[in-house]
């Protein structure tokens, strides 16, 4: 590399201020975004590009001296800055400054101006490479904030600590607002933890949906907000998780509300090996039985509460017709023999008992699903007296 001219490096250096000056008049005269944007971030700019000026004299005093221009150029403004300001932004900007340069070198150095703008090509694409690297540590940086904030998130809603500050933490991440959520549970895939969590992301983004996801061990879990159907909403996400049963838990009105959904996913999940057909995904309410037989207090409550009350409430006709029902192996002659009735009666109060809970007695899943609230339903009766 040649020796560079003393007297040229004085007049670039006696030319920063004036240099800086002129490109930032150029900056607000030919970038909207650059005239847009509030007062202290402008100033953040500014300095940005006194920097650039600045570094660019340096390096042609000593071009083949170690150079940091990351650091030299970008390391001026705060790190946000990359927030608020573009990658493409950046290069309009530096475009901006080297051509402002660009322009005064017959006038800062009369005879070297082909030295001159050669070392201006060269600084510019250095300066790119620089902007390409502060641009990518600050993604790399912001994407493991984002994971581990989104992971928080998740854990607090699965413990049913739930607040006003966790949704602005879901806002954050890029989480809307929705009147219908639901939590989706089922085993981890055989990847690393960001792999698993990034695909989760790219389907639930190609379906529209929003999602907040996090790895438990051998357990992912999948918190969908934006539709009105969430199992065919979980269709697209199901092929994302590892071997075995996908249980979607019920929908409720809001994040904050996901606890709730989320309880009853990880039960139903614990239950599913008992229902080795279950489909895939499963809705945790379609897991009653299961959860009721492994101990899920919540299921029970609910078939009591849900299956057996209302029927109870209508009389004893229906619960004595129902029980005799299933008793007789789901023959209606045989119920009606033993009931003294005509089987169109039968028909009837079955019926009746379908349209009361939303469960048909002659359905096998069903039926199993009656004959545990009932039995649940007895038993709460014999605590009650």
């Amino acid at each position: 590399m040649p020796r560079r001219s003393p007297a040229i490096v004085r007049r670039l250096e006696g030319s920063i201020g004036t240099l800086a000056s002129a490109a930032t008049a150029r900056m607000d005269e030919v970038l909207p975004w650059y005239r847009a944007m509030p007062p202290e971030d402008r100033s953040w700019v500014n300095l940005v590009a006194q920097a650039g000026v600045a570094a660019f004299v340096e390096w042609f005093r000593r071009p083949d001296a170690p150079q940091a221009l990351s650091a030299d150029v970008f390391g001026t403004a705060p790190r946000e800055l990359t927030r608020s300001v573009t990658l493409q932004q950046t290069v309009e900007l530096v475009r901006v400054v080297i051509a402002v340069v660009e322009e005064q070198i017959e006038q800062i150095a009369p005879g070297h101006e082909a030295e001159v703008r050669e070392a201006v090509l060269r600084y510019s694409r250095e300066i790119a490479f620089a902007a390409a690297q502060v641009y990518a540590e600050a993604a790399e940086s912001r994407g493991a904030w984002d994971a581990r904030l989104e992971s928080l998130v998740v854990d607090a809603l699965l413990r049913g600590e739930a607040d006003d500050s966790l949704r602005s933490r879901a806002a954050a991440l890029g989480w809307g607002s929705h009147d219908s959520v639901v939590v989706v549970v089922g085993q981890t895939p055989d990847a690393e933890p960001e792999t698993v969590v990034d695909n989760i992301r790219r389907a639930a983004r190609a379906h529209r949906l929003d999602v907040l996801t996090g790895v438990q061990g051998d357990r992912l879990v999948a918190i969908l907000g934006g539709s009105l159907e969430p199992v065919g909403a979980t269709r697209h996400l199901v092929a994302q998780f590892g071997p075995g049963p996908v249980v979607i838990g019920p929908t409720v009105p809001d994040l904050l509300a996901a606890g709730q959904s989320a309880a009853a996913a990880v039960a139903g999940l614990l239950a599913a090996p008992a229902w080795p057909d279950a489909p895939r995904p499963v809705p945790a309410d379609d897991l009653l039985p299961e959860r009721a037989l492994a101990g899920d207090e919540l299921a029970r409550t609910r078939l009591v509460q849900d299956v057996y009350r209302p029927l109870q409430s209508t009389g004893t006709a229906l619960v004595e017709t129902l029980s005799a029902f299933l008793e007789q192996t789901s023959s209606l002659a045989a119920t009606a023999r033993v009931l003294f009735v005509h089987p169109n009666t039968v028909r009837y109060r079955l019926r009746r008992v379908t349209e009361i809970c939303g469960y048909a007695p002659a359905d096998p899943r069903h039926a199993l699903t009656l004959r545990l609230a009932l039995a649940l339903g007895r038993l709460a009766d014999a605590r009650e007296q």
